[in-house]
């Protein structure tokens, strides 16, 4: 089978054609891979610098091991609060005159309460020959035995219901 001539001639255009197609897809390819080539050395670095992989990778390390300690933090300052509110902090003195014939105001109640209202009241109460002091407990800002309106005064100063 032999081909003519105009044959032959469409075929060695078409096969340079085919070649041409096939030179430009090499070009645009070793220029993509130029490319490509070009970011991954970016994103790995210098032989002295963190790559970006590795440097992204110690960031997300650091937050990680960040957010723990903010949460063990949060969960102390939690703890701290819980002690605070058991803590006496709120105190108020009354000083008076429990005889009337003194002429001083030497006897005095101070009421020593947590946030709750629980505590105690310390009262002494001076004369002419000594002092006696006593202790009562008190919950929720009330005495666990009777108060005298000096100790009731004491205790609602502390908890901030009296000016």
């Amino acid at each position: 089978m032999q081909l003519s001539a105009t044959a032959i001639e469409v075929i060695a255009l078409a096969a340079v054609g085919i070649g041409l197609v096939a030179l430009i897809v090499a070009v645009v390819a070793t220029v993509r891979v130029r490319s490509l080539t070009r970011d991954y050395l970016l994103l790995q670095g210098d032989d002295d610098a963190d790559s970006f992989v590795t440097a992204v990778t110690k960031q997300i390390d650091e937050v990680t091991a960040l957010r723990r300690d903010i949460a063990e933090q949060s969960a102390a300052v939690n703890r701290l609060a819980d002690d605070l509110r058991d803590a006496i902090r709120h105190i108020a003195v009354v000083r008076y005159d429990a005889f009337g014939d003194m002429g001083g105001r030497y006897s005095f109640s101070v009421a020593m309460l947590d946030d709750s209202g629980d505590g105690l009241v310390l009262t002494a109460i001076h004369s002419r020959s000594d002092t006696r002091t006593y202790f009562k407990g008190v919950r929720e800002g009330t005495g666990l035995e009777e108060l005298s309106p000096e100790e009731v005064r004491a205790v609602a100063l502390a908890r901030g219901q009296e000016d």
